[in-house]
């Protein structure tokens, strides 16, 4: 959906260059290609007509602001009507209740609802520091079981055990009992899923429901299922008083029809959506930032927030203050800016994340190179000597040999390290004494580009 809806658009404001201003014509121009984007996204007929009949509606007549062009003004309106449809905002897990607070997980089987009950295991540990009990209700599928095991221990949280010969609702009573009397603060509940909607599941669902009446009931959702996800929606939203969505795969083709669809289907508010594989690959959702997504405007917040959460900030203000002070960047600091890249998830996962332009031209490189290049130039600073990586001056021929007999590679690799190395230790001497203080002071002076605080 991303892609097509970026493209469409992109078609549309160049088109519309040199209008003066948004018309009936111009409008229905535009509101087609959204029309049949998000159609081919598998957006609900019901939602597509409601979608362009608000953006119509609240375009028609528009005045082009300044510098905008017509083109530009209806981006603008589709990225709101986008974000609202979404949920505004974002809207937060409801934890205030006496504890453990239940959070029941519920979904058709192949959606993740386990791997997604890890996931939000973790994130509850890591940004709400709760104490976290998950367990499996799971009693059709054996895997099930040990497969939220597994997954649990891998997110840090505690598991309790459930076996196929039990009942549900049996296995609930007995973990919130158990979370009670062991002081958790929040207990995951996983649940049974079908390949389709049947009568024998949602009874169960109900069921566990009225036992555990939980302060959060989410729905899991495959952001790729398209209309299918529709009915599921309904069906669920029928027999339970959902509190939130999750979606699911949001790394995938789709990213959006789902999306659309089942927030105004079920009126709940999307609380989270899976975008990797990983444990930690659980975003909060925010409607503002994923319609930026949809249209090809990147989210640079996302990009920002990988970066410092894969930054060691003691690291960087170590190695700042040593530049400062005039020790010098050795290729001991240049090993540590490798390996931080690498654990900001590597090159590729960044590339989602920038805006539809820039990301094409990204994606022109080959991002797996790169990351073998990231893991070469590592391989080639640890075949040194601690001599060696504080002094590489003295790095001459006999020694560039050994090292890239070391590293397996050959010696024009070691040589083309040494030259970056060069270059990155000329770019942290000119940062010396203050000069990346005057190099962002130039940029803030620059015209268009507003003061940074504290600069004047």
């Amino acid at each position: 959906m991303a892609s097509a809806l970026s493209e469409r658009l992109s078609r549309i404001v160049k088109e519309m260059r040199g209008q003066a201003r948004i018309t009936e014509s111009n409008v229905n121009d535009m509101l087609r290609e959204v029309r049949m984007a998000l159609l081919e996204a598998d957006v609900a007929l019901p939602v597509v007509r409601d979608f362009i009949a608000r953006v119509k509606e609240k375009a028609l007549g528009q005045e082009v602001v300044g510098s905008l062009t017509p083109g530009q003004a209806l981006v603008g309106i589709v990225n709101r009507e986008l974000a609202a449809t979404m949920g505004d905002g974002v809207a937060d897990l409801n934890l205030a209740a006496q504890p453990p607070a239940v959070i029941l997980m519920a979904g058709l089987q192949g959606a993740g609802k386990t791997t997604t009950t890890a996931k939000l295991a973790r994130h509850l540990i890591e940004k709400r520091k709760k104490k976290v009990l998950t367990v499996s209700g799971d009693v059709y599928r054996p895997a099930a079981i040990e497969q939220l095991k597994t997954v649990t221990a891998q997110a840090g949280a505690e598991w309790f055990p459930s076996t196929p010969d039990q009942k549900p609702v049996d296995i609930a009573r007995a973990a919130l009992d158990h979370a009670r009397r062991h002081y958790f603060d929040v207990l995951l509940v996983d649940t049974a899923g079908r390949l389709a909607i049947d009568e024998a599941l949602m009874r169960e669902i109900q069921e566990l429901h009225a036992v555990l009446k939980p302060v959060e009931t989410l729905f899991v959702v495959d952001a790729m299922q398209g209309q299918d996800a529709i009915n599921t929606a309904k069906a669920f939203k029928e027999a339970l008083p959902l509190t939130g969505i999750v979606l699911t795969k949001l790394d995938g083709d789709s990213r959006g029809g789902a999306a659309l669809s089942v927030r105004a289907i079920t009126g709940a508010p999307i609380k989270f959506a899976g975008v990797s594989e990983k444990i930690d690959g659980l975003e909060v959702f925010d409607a503002e930032r994923h319609a930026g997504r949809v249209l090809g405007m990147g989210d640079i917040v996302a990009l920002v927030e990988q970066v410092t959460a894969g930054v060691d900030m003691a690291a960087a203000q170590k190695l700042a203050a040593k530049v400062k002070s005039g020790e010098g960047f050795d290729l001991n600091d240049f090993l540590d800016q490798l390996r931080q890249m690498k654990q900001m998830g590597g090159l590729s996962s960044f590339i989602d994340k920038l805006p539809s332009a820039i990301a094409a031209k990204a994606g022109e490189v080959d991002m797996g190179r790169a990351e073998k290049d990231i893991r070469r130039k590592e391989g080639i600073i640890c075949s040194m000597t601690f001599q060696e990586r504080r002094r590489p001056d003295i790095i001459k021929a006999t020694r560039k040999r050994r090292i890239a007999a070391g590293a397996g590679v050959q010696v024009q690799e070691v040589n083309r390290l040494l030259k970056e190395f060069e270059q990155m230790q000329g770019m942290m001497k000119k940062m010396k004494g203050g000069g990346m203080m005057k190099m962002m002071k130039r940029l803030g002076g620059m015209k268009g580009m507003p003061k940074l605080p504290g600069m004047g």
